[in-house]
């Protein structure tokens, strides 16, 4: 299912669709108090979150061979923006992703249900303003996984992670329109529509209206009853 934004997916791994840098240079989170878990852990290494029937962990360049055939379906890449055009492309997504992650601006975990040892989807966080502790939600997730559950039990892990372990206290996420089945799952999930955003995504030529969506830290904390994460 594709659906909010998938930004930081184009061929050289370091430019967006449009030739502008994928993602500008953000402010240094906030620190907490001496004594607490940091928001800064996660830039070492993403944890292991483990759900009902899912496993996320941080994409590994080895995902790519699995991720590729799966994430460029038109089916899948209708709704979001330019995947990586090959293998190769995919592992420069990968890597640059990774670099990212390590200077505290983005997190990109690979979606692996139970049983199964290789990812079938990517779910990722982008901090866009540090100091107002403002993120973007983006997904894909391949036709396989589609209306199995996959999607809320990886994106309640996702979102607590970012409350909790990135210092987050807002969390947008878009969904073109006619994307009935990932605005579906988005206000399944709690999220609040807020905005249509006109003309805002452009895929094959075509322009296409965007839903924002938003999930506020204290919401979620208060009205959700988010499954225990168990990190590793």
């Amino acid at each position: 299912m594709g659906m909010m934004r998938y930004d930081a997916a184009f061929d050289d791994a370091t430019l967006d669709t449009d030739g502008s840098p994928a993602l500008p240079a953000f402010g240094t989170p906030e620190p907490e108090p001496a004594g607490q878990r940091t928001a800064s852990d996660w830039r070492q290494r993403l944890p292991v979150l483990c759900g009902q029937g899912v496993t996320l962990r941080e994409v590994q360049v080895e995902d790519a061979t699995a991720l590729f055939p799966q994430l460029t379906t038109e089916e899948v890449a209708r709704f979001i923006s330019r995947p990586p055009s090959s293998v190769a492309a995919f592992e420069g997504f990968i890597r640059w992703s990774q670099a990212q992650r390590a200077a505290g601006r983005y997190a990109c975990f690979a979606v692996v249900p139970a049983g199964q040892t290789t990812p079938v989807g990517l779910f990722q966080i982008r901090i866009v303003d540090a100091a107002r502790r403002l993120a973007e939600g983006g997904v894909a997730f391949a036709s396989v996984s589609w209306g199995t559950g996959l999607f809320e039990a990886a994106a309640r892990l996702v979102v607590e992670f970012a409350f909790t372990e990135m210092g987050m206290r807002r969390i947008e996420a878009r969904a073109a329109v006619p994307n009935l089945r990932g605005n579906g799952a988005l206000r399944k999930l709690g999220a609040v529509r807020e905005a249509l955003l006109h003309q805002s995504f452009e895929r094959h030529g075509e322009r296409f209206d965007q839903v924002l969506w938003t999930i506020l830290r204290d919401d979620w904390h208060v009205l959700r009853a988010v499954p225990r994460t168990t990190v590793h």
